[in-house]
């Protein structure tokens, strides 16, 4: 009997300093969760459509689906290290939209802020200048206005022409 009393006690002790840990973990760790930060909004965003050159491949993404429009080129040019791109966020949206450009590897290139309904970005700074030829991904993610909550992404793959 002594030694099961004795081993009672053992157990109960190791419970005791077990949920001590624990707690003492949560108390020292704190709750470590990320902070959100909302995306700001682009600075040289323009009101209105833009007017794009034809050869840019210039047109709306849509389909049965999707929650938002968009516009942007299907060929896109470098002018330095700036890719013209022409991003547009129709004004039937509700979204708010964001563009980056990716390199075929996943590399973040370059991205826009958000842009409103009725607005456009012309062109996106990237990081450094992708030759002729080369495969970019372009990635277009859409926003609930005030609560950033995601509507969708969408990707298309292009190179620079």
């Amino acid at each position: 009997m002594k030694t099961s009393s004795k081993s009672f006690k053992i157990l109960i002790a190791l419970a005791v300093l077990s949920v001590a840990a624990m707690v003492l973990t949560l108390c020292l760790t704190g709750n470590k969760t990320a902070k959100f930060s909302p995306p700001p909004f682009e600075a040289a965003a323009i009101a209105g459509t833009p007017t794009v050159p034809a050869e840019l491949g210039y047109g709306e993404l849509w389909q049965e689906g999707m929650t938002y429009r968009f516009s942007v080129c299907g060929n896109v040019r470098m002018h330095g290290r700036e890719a013209a791109v022409y991003f547009t966020n129709p004004n039937v949206n509700v979204a708010w939209l964001k563009l980056r450009v990716y390199s075929e590897s996943g590399e973040l290139l370059g991205e826009t802020g958000l842009i409103k309904p009725g607005e456009y970005v012309e062109n996106v700074t990237l990081s450094k200048e992708p030759a002729v030829g080369t495969k970019i991904v372009l990635k277009i993610m859409g926003y609930e206005p005030e609560t950033y909550h995601s509507t969708g992404a969408v990707t298309l793959k292009t190179s620079i022409s």
